[in-house]
């Protein structure tokens, strides 16, 4: 995927109202470079010697969840992913494809699930995440 613009990456930020530095810049471009859903540590290793350090990297996530930019899709062997969270509401996430093949996740935005309705007492459902898994086209 491409570079997203410096233009764009200011956008994103003054939207959330967080100052444009050069850890959040480059986090948010790795981010959307991926394209899809991935751990900070891929997020680092994508942004190489040159980019901000790992805790740094965790930091910057971190802050741009609690302003709404990205969120934690899903985990995945103890380890958080994140994606931009413009495809989610406050109440639900688009659903997310695992192939069990390569173990590729695929964000399913067009799909639309319904809400799960508690039928326990007491239980409030908040937020809803559905990952799906089998295979992909390539591993059929």
């Amino acid at each position: 995927m491409k570079r997203a613009s410096t233009e764009k990456l200011k956008e994103l930020l003054a939207a959330v109202k967080l100052r444009r530095t050069k850890a959040r810049m480059a986090v948010l471009n790795g981010l959307l470079e991926a394209g899809g859903p991935c751990s900070a540590d891929e997020i680092h290793s994508r942004l190489g010697k040159t980019g901000p350090d790992r805790v740094t990297v965790y930091r910057v996530l971190e802050r741009f969840v609690e302003a709404g930019l990205v969120h934690r899709a899903f985990v995945q062997k103890r380890t958080w992913y994140y994606e931009m969270a413009d495809k989610c509401s406050e109440e639900q996430c688009h659903p997310h494809f695992t192939c069990s093949g390569c173990g590729l996740t695929h964000c399913l935005p067009g799909m639309s699930m319904p809400m799960a309705q508690s039928r326990y007492k007491g239980f409030v459902i908040q937020h809803q995440q559905v990952r799906l898994e089998g295979l992909c086209p390539q591993c059929v």
